[in-house]
């Protein structure tokens, strides 16, 4: 299967069916002989939302293709290809990352308006590329046994520790709709049914998950609120904790499995993260001034920036354990990679708009550590160095501009 050609010119094989079409499909990008078109970059922003990405995805979307085309025309200069075999397992492999089966990871990225085919060259691509660059630098990468020691001083992995598979609901409550709400979150906690669960995500929940019917990857228990431990890992899969009370808000989890890991996993001991105040709470005007803000922001050092001249208590940053967090914001705060954000929590009955982003999660320090995975992760990422050198030629080289 020439997997490769076949993505290349993909583009230009598809026929223009209205004038809309010819427009959508039509170039964007030329790098060196290959087009990007619209509707690849409208694609990849769709996926992008997807994965929760932060950031100006347009932006990042255009730079994630002009990147994969390079990746692309390298490896069939290799002679490169991926068998359908391969792809088929290294899709399946893709999609239970998020704990769903392969049927419902297509369900999910179709009712977004993402393509089957459209991940299917993002994990075509990504998957060679690894194969690639492992095949060609691995044997000039060697991990000392002073790199692992100096490792390990800096950090460690934690014992055997439980991970859950949970669906989320968050509800606004504001002080009008309480009562309202409160029936609803009852009837909802007497639900059994994944599929109802994610139903009621999508139709009530506020949080960005509810385009994915509130469904969360693998997450380790250590990152929740000590007191949902008891709570969560009491349930059998498919039922509902009771309606958790929050600050003009009321949570719903469904587990929808959980796993013991072994001591492979660091554990979150606490988490560093800023929450910015917006007046207005979830009104247009607030949720536009969250998203101005969200993108202009990739870090907490820009929050400073956006803060600057403002009253003090407008910008709050915190360092501490979970269950040292308000329940609300600690159960952002779990969704969080460094960098990433949310803007749905309020305060002030409802008046004031949390902007809430995570600065990064400190480890917690573990007795007993495996040195043969420390080498492995060092490893990688020299590989990944290796990996980021050579597209970085690879686009010194090319000839990119814009249509």
């Amino acid at each position: 299967m020439r997997l490769l050609k076949n993505l290349i010119c993909a583009a230009a094989l598809l026929a223009p069916i209205s004038a809309s079409a010819q427009g959508l499909f039509s170039p964007a990008i030329s790098v060196n002989d290959s087009a990007i078109t619209r509707y690849e970059i409208d694609q990849r922003v769709k996926l992008l939302v997807l994965f929760r990405t932060a950031g100006n995805l347009e932006d990042l979307a255009r730079e994630q293709l002009i990147d994969e085309r390079l990746r692309m025309s390298y490896m069939q200069r290799e002679g490169l290809n991926l068998s359908d075999d391969g792809l088929k397992n290294a899709m399946t492999e893709f999609a239970t990352r998020g704990g769903r089966t392969y049927e419902e990871f297509l369900d999910n990225i179709t009712a977004a308006g993402v393509a089957e085919q459209t991940v299917r060259d993002f994990v075509a691509v990504n998957t060679l590329w690894r194969e690639l660059i492992r095949s060609k630098f691995n044997r000039q990468v060697s991990v000392t046994e002073a790199e692992i020691d100096a490792a390990l001083a800096s950090t460690s992995t934690n014992p055997a520790s439980l991970q859950v598979l949970i669906s989320e609901i968050i509800i606004p409550a504001p002080p009008e709709k309480a009562e309202e709400v409160a029936k609803l979150a009852e009837d909802i906690s007497q639900m059994t049914s994944v599929t109802e669960f994610s139903a009621a995500a999508r139709q009530y929940s506020a949080t960005q998950s509810r385009d994915d019917g509130g469904r969360l990857p693998w997450q380790s228990l250590t990152e929740l609120p000590a007191g949902l431990h008891g709570l969560l890992t009491n349930l059998e899969p498919g039922q509902v904790t009771p309606p958790l009370q929050l600050e003009n808000a009321v949570a719903l989890l469904q587990l929808r499995d959980l796993r013991e890991v072994p001591n492979a996993t660091v554990a979150t001991s606490q988490f560093d993260y800023e929450v910015f105040t917006i007046p207005g709470g979830l009104t247009e005007t607030a949720k536009a001034e969250a998203a101005r803000i969200d993108a202009e922001t990739d870090s907490c050092d820009d929050l400073y920036g956006i803060a600057r001249d403002l009253p003090e208590d407008r910008l709050t940053r915190t360092t501490a354990t979970p269950s040292e967090i308000d329940t609300d914001i600690a159960l952002e705060l779990a969704k969080l990679d460094a960098g990433e954000s949310s803007a749905i929590l309020t305060r002030n009955d409802g008046q004031t708009l949390l902007y809430v982003m995570m600065c990064n999660r400190i480890p917690q320090v573990a007795e007993t550590v495996d040195r043969d995975q420390v080498e492995s992760r060092l490893r990688s990422e020299k590989l990944a160095g290796y990996a980021d050198a050579l597209l970085a030629q690879l686009r010194d080289t090319a000839v990119i501009s814009n249509q």
